[in-house]
């Protein structure tokens, strides 16, 4: 197929644009009640095509409008690379359009839908999982975020993760586009009732389960600087609006990420300054350290001061492709010289561990600090939960998406996280959003990226002991979703390979399969 004929199908340039759909779902446009019905298109897309070769190319091309679309914002950061990671994290979806032609092309009978609506939301979810990996660069724009403002659909997250509200997410658009397309009435019953059971499953769970256990309540303020011109005059904001809290009941104090680019260890100066607004507060700090260490290498740093000087810190583990480092430098470090990614690699750090918070009534308040792009990481929320947090605190810096949607997006992940967690979550940005949930993901405070100042919120610490499911059992969700999604791939493999040896063919598999026969 020459690339002419390739590049002239409409019907892929339309999968490019239905991929851009569910972007809408999301922080910015916020229309989250559309991700039940936005997929529907390029599912449409995918099971009108003439192969399973051509539908698995219209799933690629939709996962490349998804990633252009939901990342768009990454332009001043890795200018002509953003296409490039389109074309290659869009393939991701290409197993999509593949299930969905084998399972839903031709006539629809009760058994193909029901095969339909179980595989195609596990190849769906197994895709996210493989494009959340950290090495991939990690997970921005899974599609279960999108409900971040809805706590009873959340109720999902407690059990099963971000997965799991995916997962049903998926489900309904499947169920959806089978009703469009079944000429008979029992696959439309079968997939109304389990569109039906999946939109009340979250607020079903949600009512079912009781509070998240607590002890007491703590008070944290969240310190935004707000645009100013340098490193210098970012420090000097943080630590004015600091002073104002004096006088007032205040256990814990956070900064956002990159709060100060001093060497704290080293630079004494601005450390002795930290440690007496500790003490003219009466409440611990919390500080983002953005700074060359000794060994001479960057990292980015939660550093947790009293008056006594640095009681603890920790090192961020997870980077952010191009902003922190350049996956492969000696191959792509020319992207460094044509946008503002990393001129040099941070360093990471290596272990997750609490910062030991104590509250200004001499009271344990262990903290899981996480900067920035970490709030992402389902994982990483639910290790310091295991650990006995009681409070998960992100520290972080957007100012340089300032007038995208992703500040508001990155700030929507904390609910995702309380959710799952069962953990009150606040984030500290340098320019906005700084937010704060409660255990149950629903929203107790924000400063706009339009704002500066400081916001102070009264949490409920969790009980550290207390675990939702989604802690104890683990990413059970995407897990359950590769072991279907490798079933059906043999499912629809092994009848052709066992007809070619039949008849002596070179069993090298087709890119057409046969129609499923369930």
């Amino acid at each position: 197929m020459s690339l002419r004929i390739a590049l002239t199908r409409p019907a892929r340039y339309g999968a490019l644009a239905a991929g851009a759909l569910p972007v809408l779902t999301f922080p910015g446009a916020g229309l989250a009640v559309l991700a039940w019905v936005a997929l529907v298109p390029g599912l449409l897309l995918m099971r009108a095509a003439g192969g399973a070769r051509e539908a698995a190319v219209r799933g690629w091309w939709f996962g490349a409008g998804f990633i252009l679309t939901a990342m768009y914002w990454l332009i001043p950061s890795i200018g002509p690379a953003l296409p490039l990671l389109a074309v290659v994290f869009g393939v991701l979806q290409a197993p999509v359009g593949l299930a969905v032609w084998w399972l839903l092309h031709g006539e629809l009978t009760p058994g193909r839908s029901a095969a339909a609506l179980v595989v195609v939301p596990a190849v769906w979810v197994s895709a996210e999982f493989a494009r959340s990996w950290h090495a991939l660069g990690g997970p921005w724009a899974l599609l279960g975020a999108s409900q971040w403002e809805h706590p009873a659909v959340l109720g999902l997250a407690s059990i099963g993760g971000v997965w799991l509200v995916s997962w049903a997410l998926v489900t309904v658009n499947t169920a959806l586009t089978i009703v469009v397309l079944a000429r008979s009435v029992w696959p439309r019953l079968l997939a109304g009732a389990t569109a039906l059971v999946s939109v009340l499953a979250g607020p079903l769970a949600f009512a079912a389960q009781a509070a998240p256990a607590s002890r007491g309540s703590a008070s944290v303020a969240l310190v935004q600087a707000g645009q100013t011109p340098d490193e210098q005059a970012r420090l000097e904001a943080n630590i004015r609006i600091t002073r104002s809290l004096a006088g007032r009941p205040v256990d814990l104090v956070v900064w956002g990420e990159s709060s100060t680019t001093a060497d704290l260890d080293r630079g004494s100066a601005t450390l002795n300054r930290l440690t007496a607004l500790s003490a003219s507060t009466g409440a611990q700090l919390m500080v983002g350290e953005d700074a060359r260490k000794a060994d001479g290498r960057i990292s980015k740093d939660a550093v947790l001061i009293d008056p006594s000087g640095i009681v603890a810190r920790y090192r961020k583990i997870r980077l952010v492709p191009f902003g922190e480092y350049i996956p492969l430098r000696p191959l792509l470090g020319w992207i460094a010289g044509v946008s503002s990614a990393a001129g040099e690699n941070r360093a990471p750090g290596h272990s997750l561990h609490l910062l030991p918070v104590v509250g200004r009534d001499g009271r344990p308040l262990p903290v899981g600090a996480l900067i920035c792009f970490e709030s992402a990481f389902p994982d990483m929320s639910r290790s310091v939960s295991r650990e006995g947090a009681e409070l998960i605190v992100y520290q972080s810096a957007t100012s340089t998406f300032q007038s995208t949607w992703a500040p508001a997006q990155h700030a929507s992940l904390g609910a995702i996280r309380a959710a799952e967690t069962g953990r009150p979550v606040v984030q500290a940005a340098l320019t906005g959003e700084s937010v704060a949930y409660d255990a149950q993901g629903r929203r107790l405070a924000l400063l706009t990226t339009a704002e500066s100042g400081v916001v102070t919120v009264r949490v409920s610490p969790a009980d550290p002991t207390a675990r939702t499911w989604y802690v104890r059992l683990g990413d059970w969700v995407p897990l359950s979703a590769l072991v279907v999604t490798a079933a059906a791939g043999a499912a629809g493999a092994l009848p052709r390979l066992r007809e070619r040896r039949r008849r002596g063919e070179p069993t090298a598999p087709s890119p057409d399969l046969p129609s499923a026969r369930v």
